[in-house]
């Protein structure tokens, strides 16, 4: 059922404390921690506690739990010092767009250049 814990979803386990993750910050609706294979200097992700497999369908079906991750992304990277700089909030949205867990994330993404178009 969407919104619902999935078994096999890695990020609903992070979520549950049963996988270990660098946790930077945690409110009532979101989980944000240090990715494992940075791309840059600060490379943390926002996920919603909410399983839905991307950010569309997070946002079609809990607009206020989106806003939260928005939200929190913006708070990761004043955290982190890289507001004032620049840093970016990535979505991406199945395989062929590099999402390897399909529970939606935001990748917040800065400290170094970054140019456009990314790749």
């Amino acid at each position: 059922m969407a919104g619902e814990p999935q078994a096999d979803c890695l990020f609903c386990k992070i979520v549950a404390g049963t996988v270990p993750a660098t946790v930077v910050r945690e409110t009532e609706t979101t989980v944000a921690f240090r990715d494992i294979n940075p791309q840059a200097p600060t490379h943390v992700l926002v996920i919603p506690r909410l399983h839905y497999p991307d950010a569309a369908s997070l946002a079609a079906a809990e607009p206020n739990v989106t806003a939260d991750v928005l939200r929190e992304a913006g708070e990761i990277a004043a955290q982190e010092q890289v507001d004032e700089h620049g840093y970016r909030i990535v979505f991406n949205t199945g395989a062929g767009a590099g999402q390897t867990v399909f529970h939606a994330h935001a990748h917040v993404i800065g400290g170094r250049g970054l140019q456009w178009p990314p790749g």
